[in-house]
């Protein structure tokens, strides 16, 4: 019992948690004080996309600055037909890479203030370590307050 304890315990430190739909993410971003992080994704076909979310945006410590600091907002493109999402949300990330993404790069992050203006990209997955991206990250958020 104590093991399945921690092990929600930790699960729920580590759990990000990613907005669906972008204009509810400037709503929340707006009345929080905010950023948003969009990420352009290809979960399932995309190397770079897969070892990006798992190393980074599911680092324990990723998920802790942006908790405090990020409105998550992930736009994927799988293309096997099981992993395929409902119709809407095709529609709405399709939206948003004729927006943020035109040239179509997997992945491509980008930091936005709360109206969608674009402050900061990174076309694929960062050079830098775990910790220095999110120091990056985390600066862009302290000057954009």
């Amino acid at each position: 019992m104590k093991l399945l304890l921690s092990l929600l315990l930790i699960a729920s430190f580590t759990a990000i948690k990613w907005e669906p739909d972008f204009e509810n993410a400037k709503k929340i971003a707006k009345e929080n004080h905010k950023l948003i992080l969009l990420n352009f994704s290809g979960s399932d076909w995309c190397g770079p996309c897969i070892q990006f979310r798992k190393e980074y945006l599911e680092s324990e410590a990723f998920g802790k600055m942006a908790d405090e600091s990020l409105v998550l907002v992930n736009a994927d493109f799988p293309r096997k037909k099981k992993n395929q999402p409902a119709d809407d949300v095709i529609k709405r990330n399709e939206a948003l890479a004729e927006k943020y993404n035109k040239e179509g790069n997997f992945p491509f992050t980008l930091l936005l203030d709360a109206n969608g203006k674009v402050i900061k990209t990174w076309k694929g997955k960062p050079e830098e370590s775990v910790d220095k991206y999110i120091e990056e990250v985390q600066a862009i958020c302290a000057n954009n307050k």
